[in-house]
């Protein structure tokens, strides 16, 4: 058998479901993971499958993407634990119900209705037990969550079953083109080369990219997460609020888990990460706040996961600007996984075809490049629509 003709770096869930979606397109695939699969980001995410309160140039592809979503076992054989949950976010004072009012109008004139407006009484018969200080809110009712660990493994098995090869343990320490080829060697000393690179690194995806040649500016966090004992149904939706940092749900066991983008310490060298208890007090006050009942349960788990993050918050999508046959999919700043079943599709058709047909301009990798020529560094994709906190 030829060896492959795309590498993909990456084992979390943007890399397997582009190896997925090429391998759907008959393409012969290898995927490198550093690690294990889904170890960072992709496994230890809140799950959120979002469109509400998007960034303007997510709106397409976060809309898109909840399609698939929505027929996820037929895509890959596996519901994911996908949940059609809606998603809420809580106005907690009239200044931030002006600021949601605000987007909303933005959003129906730019032809966008997904996300709507509730007052206070629609707003209970989401949440019933909010807290009474809740004045309204936004909801997207086709929005839900999904587990991102089984989520990443099902991609990685349906991959498989297509005839991708998935290696663990390959850490990529160098890379050169060579013959029209990109050649990687890993850690334990092995070489894999393919016409096409992929890179869907995470929060090393930035490090990769240099390895071939581009610098694209990349910080990373390890964001938190925490998970109460269990409690009897109360919430439904995933809940975030409009001023403050939070994410929270309930599952089908009754645990809630607790995110919202609280960072703790993490290290790109060894991918240990430390938890931050101050902050992660913080969050759990924030979640007691707007839900009061939570006072009659504890933390019984807390947990971080490392993601890189742009200088825009918006991820890195596209061709590289720079090295012939690379394709960036990286930098997902904590919001990736709702779009990581689309994402794996683009870089399929960039892969194949040269060229796709969604809307990915303002995630191209040369974006930056003025920064680094010592100019005026490029802005983010003007934002059309206000954004509230979360």
């Amino acid at each position: 058998m030829s060896g492959p003709e795309v590498l993909v770096v990456g084992g979390g869930l943007h890399g397997l479901s582009a190896a997925f979606h090429l391998a759907r397109r008959g393409r012969r695939v290898r995927v490198l993971e550093a690690g294990r699969l889904a170890r960072h980001a992709s496994g230890f995410s809140a799950g959120g499958v979002r469109t509400l309160g998007r960034h303007p140039a997510e709106i397409p592809l976060a809309l898109e993407a909840l399609e698939l979503w929505h027929r996820i076992e037929e895509l890959v054989g596996d519901d994911c634990g996908f949940r059609a949950s809606g998603q809420v976010k809580v106005a907690e004072s009239e200044a931030d119900l002006a600021v949601l009012e605000e987007r909303a109008a933005a959003l129906r004139a730019a032809g966008y209705a997904h996300e709507e407006m509730v007052d206070a009484a629609g707003l209970r018969r989401l949440l019933p037990a909010v807290a009474p200080h809740a004045v309204g809110g936004m909801v997207v009712r086709r929005d839900g969550f999904a587990s991102p660990y089984r989520t990443s493994l099902a991609f990685g098995r349906a991959a498989r079953g297509l005839g991708a090869e998935i290696v663990e343990g390959a850490r990529v320490i160098a890379a050169e083109r060579r013959d029209g080829l990109w050649h990687l060697r890993t850690a334990d000393g092995a070489e894999h080369a393919a016409p096409v690179l992929v890179n869907a690194a995470g929060a090393w995806g930035a490090r990769l990219a240099r390895h071939l040649g581009e610098e694209i500016p990349l910080g990373f966090n390890a964001f938190m997460m925490m998970l109460t004992a269990r409690l009897p149904a109360f919430v439904t939706p995933v809940v975030g609020a409009t001023a403050r940092p939070i994410s929270f749900k309930q599952a089908e066991s009754g645990q809630v888990m607790i995110g919202g983008g609280h960072k703790g310490i993490g290290s790109l060298e060894s991918g240990a990460t430390t938890l931050n208890v101050e902050r992660l007090a913080y969050s759990a006050r924030t979640a007691l706040e707007l839900f009061p009942i939570l006072a009659e349960t504890r933390i019984v788990h807390a947990w971080a996961g490392i993601e890189g993050v742009t200088p825009d918050d918006i991820p890195v999508i596209g061709p590289s600007a720079l090295a012939e046959g690379v394709i960036h999919a990286f930098g997902f700043c904590g919001h990736g996984f709702e779009l990581g079943p689309l994402v794996g599709d683009i870089v399929a058709q960039l892969a194949t075809q040269g060229s796709t047909n969604r809307p990915i301009a303002a995630f191209a990798p040369g974006r930056f490049a003025s920064d680094r020529l010592g100019g005026p560094a490029a802005a983010a994709p003007r934002a059309a629509l206000p954004q509230p906190a979360g």
